[in-house]
């Protein structure tokens, strides 16, 4: 039996792969283009679809709150840019969940050669030979790969939590925190674990009004409210 080929896909931790490509807002070079910015790079299935179309819309209709994080969005899937134009004008035309009227300004991808889907592991064959998977890649300002989401293709995208991962990836990189289960922005986060016996005695004795333990390995710092 012939082996199936799989594209193997960048992992968090990883530079982003380089690349230049033709979209809907003309050519970009990725990421010189970007440098300095956070980036949501995402893939869907195809073009006229009808979950593919809600994810736009929702999107597009996000885009300013994204903007104001310094985030931008690059959306990509296989079809061709003459596609992707008609596409873009027809979800102009449609009114869904009260978003309506939705133009999408954010530059959307063609790559009907795949070459990029491919560079980002976007391809699986046991989904699809022709379309890319609905991949979600979050990427810094420093071209760093810090998020990976994959969803089915049948499957759309909590957008909440893909503006909830950005807000709080900034949080732990401007504190040097990490976020707890279902972290929102003023919640509690967490401070880096005690790497000594010294530190963990002094912790769990502490009476400090910003800290608080609920083990020596489990520390909370509070938020301003």
């Amino acid at each position: 039996m012939e082996e199936t080929k799989r594209n193997q896909m960048p992992l968090i931790g990883d530079p982003a792969p380089e690349f230049s490509a033709v979209t809907t807002q003309g050519k970009i070079n990725f990421p010189a283009d970007y440098k300095g910015k956070w980036v949501i790079l995402f893939s869907h299935p195809a073009d006229f679809t009808p979950v593919c179309t809600t994810e736009f819309m929702t999107f597009a209709s996000m885009q300013e709150d994204f903007k104001a994080l310094d985030t931008e969005l690059i959306g990509l899937s296989v079809d061709s840019l003459y596609a992707h134009i008609a596409w873009l004008r027809k979800i102009k035309e449609l009114e869904w969940k009260g978003m309506k009227d939705v133009e999408v300004t954010f530059p959307l991808i063609e790559d009907i050669k795949m070459d990029v889907a491919n560079k980002f592991g976007m391809i699986q064959p046991s989904q699809s030979n022709t379309q890319a998977v609905r991949a979600v890649f979050v990427i810094d300002p420093k071209g760093i790969i810090r998020t990976i989401l994959y969803y089915p293709l049948t499957t759309g995208r909590n957008f909440d939590e893909i503006k909830r991962i950005i807000l709080a990836l900034q949080k732990a990189d401007a504190d040097q925190v990490a976020t707890p289960a279902d972290w929102r922005p003023g919640d509690d986060v967490i401070v880096p674990t005690a790497g000594s016996c010294g530190t963990a005695k002094e912790r769990m004795e502490s009476k400090s009004d910003d800290t608080y333990c609920l083990d020596w390995f489990m520390c909370f710092k509070r938020e301003k409210k």
